[in-house]
């Protein structure tokens, strides 16, 4: 309808606002790539700042003096390997939990990943614990049943703490992320095939950049050695140590952190879909421009045979004869391939001056708005009016052979005239296809390729959700949204008109320059009543009503003898007592403004209605 598709405007409007930002953000994150290298690691200093509070937050009244001797054993092949002595002098607790990080933050874009493994403990006399291991908030928990213990010895193993860097081989560690218990004294010391050649670290609360209580490389220089004196269960001791290149081998293991800017990269595979969705875009593009390009053609080769007085010689009297038999209301479809108000009032006018309605301009008082009494009449017998304007008829008077246009739409004469309308409109539809102008109906091929891009753009914005939470590939989503949105912006130009319909429309246009010209002016005198008044409708079509009301007038006062008008009015134009024939061109112009205004109106009133009621 052609009401209808304010719905699909809004929902291609707010398709277009979705497709902007998303753009905007990809934009701003096509700078970045889901790749990172080791290279991009500095020298010196820690990569790893911390993590969030320890989760271990009880703390006994008497506790326990604990120590924890840690010996980590890095091989060339990058695993490091780590033992830790835990000692109790006193009671121990029930359990003893310690953290070993599993990701810790790298850069703006990356977390640092941990592979723990084997993870193992045994009791000083070195029987087996049953050790509990629970992953949580980017660290491996495991929990050590000590009670009644004074020794725990836990082993482990880790992969992805060497980076290479330039100045050699860098390993990073966190060798404490958090204890249960607060632990008098923690020492490490780190071993490897080749000597270190620097070393830090950083030990205290998660965020601070404290330096540990020492460190140094053992008295020979062949070790890496850190203590940290007094940590609390929130603290964490990071260490980081550079050894000669060949150390040993490895790179960081890292993933990228979930971001708008990430979801959205710009990657060689999102441009690759890109790619071919502007190759189908165009493509498309091509061929609507192949299939418009008929009319352009038709116009330039055919219009000429519609740019001409359409009248012609019958029974030595001139008749009007339009181009192609085409009446004012399919004209009004095949120009723009959709049944516009415009349409259905310049058919009303049309069924006016061939003898179906007459219109009677009712007497008004001042200030008080104009009205119009249509009366329906049987018309020449010598035409065949066609199944829409028999519609059009029985939508205006139903049952009734008098109406007042302010009437028109009321529960008193025409309940249903919006329904009897839409069909009027169905069966305008319908001959643009039994006319062989179209294939398909104009309005079913538009409602289904609007139908189809909705669907496209919804599935694009669930499909790019998806994309968005779980991967980095959120710009192949977006993807589907813009050829969702293209075919729903595209929808109104798919109804193509076949060769037959673009030499017809050639022949409309040819027609309408006709019209619109000074030559259309020269009709023979004592026949220009009649032929203006049959021009007047497809007036309405090209907007030059006003043009072709006074003409008319202009004509009736010449042409006219007193006795050939009827009150002072047309045949099929009359008006009331003091009105006359000089007013013709502003009552034509108000009555077309004023029955567009109702059709318009009874169906916006039938909308509101409909939503109302599903309240």
């Amino acid at each position: 309808m052609w009401w209808d598709c304010s719905w699909r405007r809004a929902i291609a409007v707010a398709t277009a606002l979705f497709v902007f930002s998303s753009l905007m953000t990809a934009l701003a994150a096509g700078g970045h790539t889901g790749v990172a290298h080791a290279s991009a690691v500095p020298g010196s200093g820690t990569t790893v700042p911390g993590t969030k509070t320890s989760p271990f937050a009880h703390r006994a009244e008497s506790e326990p003096v604990i120590t924890n001797d840690i010996a980590l054993a890095l091989d060339n092949n990058g695993l490091l390997q780590g033992e830790e002595s835990i000692t109790f002098d006193g009671q121990a607790p029930q359990v003893f939990t310690r953290a070993l990080p599993t990701t810790m933050i790298y850069d703006e874009e990356h977390d640092r990943e941990f592979e723990v493994g084997t993870v193992r403990a045994t009791d000083g006399d070195g029987r087996e614990l049953d050790v509990d291991t629970e992953d949580t908030d980017g660290a491996l928990l495991v929990h050590i049943p000590t009670e009644g213990l004074d020794h725990v010895v836990l082993g482990y193993r880790v992969r992805g703490t060497v980076s290479q860097v330039s100045e050699g081989v860098q390993m990073e560690w966190r060798a404490v992320g958090a204890y249960s218990h607060k632990v008098a004294n923690t020492d490490v010391t780190v071993t490897a095939d080749l000597p270190p050649e620097a070393l830090s670290c950083l030990a205290g609360e998660p965020r601070s950049a404290m330096y540990c209580t020492a460190s140094d490389m053992g008295p020979d220089a062949t070790v890496a050695h850190f203590l940290q004196a007094d940590m609390a269960s929130t603290d964490r001791l990071d260490i980081v140590v550079t050894y000669p290149e060949g150390a040993a081998e490895g790179e960081p293991l890292l993933t990228q952190r979930w971001s708008l800017a990430s979801a959205f990269a710009v990657t060689p595979a999102t441009a690759s879909v890109f790619g071919v969705l502007l190759l189908v875009l165009v493509g498309g593009l091509i061929a609507l421009i192949r299939v418009r390009g008929r009319d352009e053609r038709a116009l330039r080769e055919e219009a000429a045979q519609g740019d001409h007085a359409p009248f012609g010689q019958d029974q030595d009297r001139l008749r009007f004869h339009a181009p192609d038999d085409v009446q004012p209301g399919q004209i009004g479809t095949l120009i723009d391939e959709r049944v516009d108000i415009a349409d259905l009032t310049a058919t009303v006018l049309d069924l006016t001056v061939r003898g179906y309605i007459r219109l009677e301009e009712l007497p008004h008082e001042r200030f008080t708005s104009v009205d119009w009494r249509l009366v329906r009449l049987d018309g020449p017998i010598d035409e065949e009016l066609l199944p829409s304007e028999w519609l059009l008829l029985d939508a205006l008077f139903g049952e009734h052979r008098t109406v007042r246009l302010s009437q028109l739409g009321s529960s008193r004469t025409s309940a249903d005239f919006p329904a009897r309308l839409d069909r009027v409109r169905e069966e305008l539809y319908r001959d643009m296809v039994r006319l062989k102008w179209f294939a398909r109906s104009p309005n079913q091929v538009r409602n289904l390729w609007t139908t189809i891009g909705i669907g496209i753009t919804t599935v694009g914005v669930f499909l790019t959700a998806l994309l968005a939470v779980f991967t980095t590939a959120a710009f192949t989503g977006l993807a589907v949204v813009i050829a969702g949105a293209a075919v729903t912006s595209g929808a109104q130009y798919m109804p193509a008109k076949t060769k037959l319909g673009s030499s017809v429309y050639a022949h409309t246009m040819g027609f309408r320059d006709y019209l619109l010209s000074p030559r259309a002016e020269n009709a023979p005198p004592g026949r220009r009543v009649e032929l203006y008044s049959r021009y007047l409708p497809y007036a309405v079509i090209f907007d030059d009503v006003d043009r072709w009301a006074n003409l008319l007038a202009g004509a009736a006062l010449t042409d006219l003898s007193p006795e050939e008008l009827d009150g002072d009015g047309l045949h099929w134009y009359t008006g009331p007592r003091e009105w006359r024939i000089e007013d013709f061109a502003d009552s034509i112009s108000t009555f077309v403004v004023t029955l567009t205004g109702i059709i318009t109106n009874t169906r916006r009133l039938r909308v509101l209605n409909q939503f109302q009621s599903k309240k």
